[in-house]
């Protein structure tokens, strides 16, 4: 009974803490700050690199978020890779091979704005993608360029 009495005190106290101490909250690194994981401008080979796990994480595909690093040189798009995610393997095998490298080349103003098509049978993952890069270059485009 004095277990019960002190789990439940510990509950209700925990339950009149600020919002603040009882979640961690993350937000966007700004260019040039950190350098881990949730960072999402960073350095990379002399090129400019946009990673949308926190900038697109509430965009989720077929079985969840599929967040990308996206590779920019001189304001235009080097190439965009695709980071870990849930979705099916076959799918996903369409989606790298048929429309990741649609954006390559074009300028990061263009890419922001680029019509592009969803693959087959993938619309879900096709259409999270396509906002993950629309998102990554605009925040590119209004905190990245030096």
């Amino acid at each position: 009974m004095k277990t019960k009495n002190i789990i439940l005190s510990a509950l209700l106290s925990i339950s009149f803490l600020p919002i603040s101490a009882q979640v961690a909250t993350t937000s966007p690194a700004k260019a040039g700050q950190g350098g881990g994981a949730s960072a999402v401008i960073t350095k990379e080979n002399g090129a400019t690199v946009v990673n949308t796990t926190t900038l697109a994480e509430d965009v989720e595909g077929y079985a969840g978020p599929v967040p990308l690093k996206i590779f920019i040189k001189k304001d235009k798009v080097e190439k965009i890779e695709a980071l870990q995610n849930m979705e099916t393997p076959k799918y996903w095998a369409l989606i790298k091979r048929d429309l990741l490298g649609k954006w390559n080349g074009l300028t990061t103003k263009k890419a922001a704005t680029q019509q592009v098509d969803v693959i087959t049978g993938a619309t879900y993952t096709s259409e999270a993608v396509i906002e993950n890069v629309r998102r990554g270059v605009e925040y590119y485009n209004k905190n990245g360029k030096k």
